[in-house]
C-alpha cells in the first residue's frame, strides 16, 4: 500500500512541476487559507456542542439517555453491557445533533466495547450496525451543516432541516434494513454449511 501511496505522490509532484505550477501553488496558499478560516468560524459551534455533551456526561444524563434507548440499541445491536450503551446513545445523540466529527470519540469507544463482546477476527453484525448508523445517521438538527450555511452567508442557512430529517431517516431505515437482512441471510447460510 506504501508503494501505491509513493507512486500516486510522486506523480503528482512531476504533474505540479509541468503543468501550471503558478496557478498550483496559488490554488494551495487560497485553500489553505480558507480551510483555516472555515475551521475557526466552526469552533464555536463545536465548542458548544461539545460542552453541552460534556454537561449530559457529567450530570449522568447520558445514562437516563441510555436507558431510554435501551429498547432501540437492544434491538439494533444485541445485549451490550452498560458502559457500551452508553457510549453507543451519546454517539447516536451526538449524530442526531449534527456533529459527525464531535461524536468520533464516543463511536471509537462503542466499537471497542463491541469488539469485546466479539470473538472472531471479523467484524460482528453490531459492528456493522454502528458503522452504517454513524454513516447514515438521522439528522434532527444538523449544526455542522447549518454552521456551514451561516458562515458562507446564507439567509435562511435552517431551511435544510426538514429536507435533511427526511433524507436522513430514509438512508438510515434503509440501512438497519439492509443489514438486518444481511445478517439473517449470512446466519441461514452458516446453518446450512453446519448441516
Amino acid at each position: 500500500m506504501r508503494k501505491i501511496w509513493f507512486v500516486m505522490m510522486l506523480c503528482s509532484m512531476v504533474a505540479l512541476c509541468f503543468v501550471d505550477p503558478e496557478g498550483s501553488i496559488n490554488s494551495m496558499m487560497t485553500a489553505g487559507g480558507n480551510a483555516v478560516s472555515l475551521s475557526i468560524k466552526l469552533i464555536g459551534v463545536y465548542a458548544i456542542w461539545l460542552g453541552i455533551i460534556k454537561l449530559v456526561e457529567l450530570t449522568g444524563l447520558n445514562h437516563k439517555i441510555a436507558n431510554l434507548l435501551s429498547p432501540v440499541i437492544d434491538w439494533l445491536f444485541g445485549k451490550t453491557d452498560k458502559q457500551t450503551k452508553n457510549y453507543i446513545a451519546l454517539n447516536m445523540s451526538a449524530n442526531m445533533l449534527g456533529m459527525g466529527n464531535a461524536c468520533t470519540p464516543m463511536g471509537i469507544k462503542a466499537m471497542q466495547g463491541l469488539d469485546r463482546q466479539n470473538n472472531s477476527k471479523t467484524a460482528s453484525t453490531a459492528m456493522i450496525m454502528l458503522i452504517v448508523i454513524n454513516a447514515t445517521s438521522i439528522q434532527l438538527l444538523p449544526t455542522t451543516i447549518i454552521g456551514l450555511r451561516a458562515t458562507y452567508g446564507s439567509t435562511s442557512s435552517s431551511d435544510i432541516i426538514i429536507p435533511t430529517l427526511i433524507a436522513t431517516a430514509v438512508s438510515t431505515i434503509l440501512g438497519v434494513v439492509l443489514v438486518k437482512l444481511c445478517a439473517k441471510i449470512k446466519d441461514k447460510l452458516g446453518k446450512n454449511h453446519d448441516c
